[in-house]
């Protein structure tokens, strides 16, 4: 008969109960768990994958899978400190009534509470009695300090390289499709594609993380997946936005320059130009008011956004025709004079 030892990968079909009372706490038959009450709907059952030693079931059921033979039943006797550990008394703590019933828990015997250490651990337990205000609550493991009983049997040993690889991935992602996984072997290395298995990103991470230690526990010293954990943790880049954002810094001064530039030139034509002589007052205020009319209309025209610009004009304009008309105020003021001058020489 064949035997199984450390580092083999092999289906294992199990009942755990607890040998003092008899009571049934883990299986993988469907039917032994509605039996017992256990039964999980959303469970897979059926002859379980493990690597021998990997820590995949109980420790102290896992040591002594070593030198089974293959398709043979056994039982398999673990004691407390390899099962689910001895009673810790100092595990047991009593609360004031008053600190449940502050939170709306009313407790009594055998009712399951979890609470929150300073550390943010939390601890579950059972109370254990409720009197004179005090409540005992057991945080030590239901099944501490028991025995345990399992009734096992090595169902298959896996031979074939890219099936155990298929039995591991069973084992940590039970929802996956295994044809649409890619797997590539070597001697010391092995490649594990998911890209096509439509595994949401965090079941994927933690999947790869668990998978590669199972993978390198039974021999390979390379291993490799697509996508790997550290694609999949990378923060999604956003390029688009950022070429946007370059887009508009780099648009608006350029336009603000050239307005700008516009405007000097306007503004320089205007200030800088020859005073009209007083002859030439009213015909050149008379043509300056045209020519801004002109200017305004052509602005709302062509230039609705450069506001700036047309003020800048306004200004200036409006100091040209102040200096326009007391030109004109100093021409009558000289005539005003000849003609009192005249009147007087006559």
């Amino acid at each position: 008969m064949m035997k199984v030892q450390k580092g083999d990968v092999i289906r294992l079909h199990y009942t755990g109960k607890v040998k003092e009372t008899g009571e049934v706490f883990d299986t993988t038959y469907e039917e032994v768990a509605k039996e017992a009450g256990i039964y999980n709907e959303n469970g897979i059952y059926g002859p379980v994958p493990i690597a021998v030693g990997a820590g995949h079931v109980l420790g102290g059921l896992d040591e002594q899978l070593d030198g089974l033979e293959v398709g043979k039943k056994y039982e398999i006797i673990v004691p407390p400190e390899k099962g689910f550990g001895k009673r810790d008394p100092k595990l047991i703590k009593t609360f004031t009534l008053g600190q449940f019933r502050r939170q709306g828990i009313y407790p009594f015997p055998g009712m399951p509470v979890e609470i929150e250490t300073e550390s943010g651990r939390k601890l579950k337990g059972r109370v254990l009695t409720v009197s004179g205000g005090r409540v005992r609550v057991d945080f030590n493991h239901p099944y501490a300090g028991k025995h345990l009983v399992y009734e096992a049997e090595v169902v298959e040993k896996i031979e074939d390289p890219i099936e155990k690889v298929k039995a591991l991935i069973e084992l940590r992602m039970p929802r996956v499709d295994p044809g649409k996984v890619i797997i590539e072997v070597g001697e010391k290395d092995v490649t594990v594609d998911f890209s096509n298995a439509g595994l949401d990103k965090n079941t994927l991470v933690l999947g790869e993380i668990l998978l590669e230690s199972d993978l390198k526990f039974i021999g390979y010293e390379e291993v490799n997946f697509k996508p790997g954990v550290d694609e999949l943790l990378k923060p999604p880049e956003e390029k688009g936005e950022e070429v946007v954002e370059l887009e508009e810094e780099v648009s608006e001064p350029l336009v603000e320059k050239t307005d700008e530039g516009e405007t000097a030139v306007e503004e320089k034509e205007v200030t800088e130009a020859e005073e009209p002589s007083s002859e030439k007052a009213e015909e050149t205020e008379a043509a300056e008011k045209k020519e801004e009319t002109e200017k305004k209309a052509k602005k709302k025209t062509t230039r609705k956004s450069t506001t700036r610009k047309s003020t800048k004009g306004r200004k200036t304009r409006r100091t040209t025709t102040k200096k326009t008309t007391s030109k004109k105020k100093t021409k009558a003021a000289e005539e005003k004079k000849g003609e009192s001058t005249a009147e007087d020489s006559e």
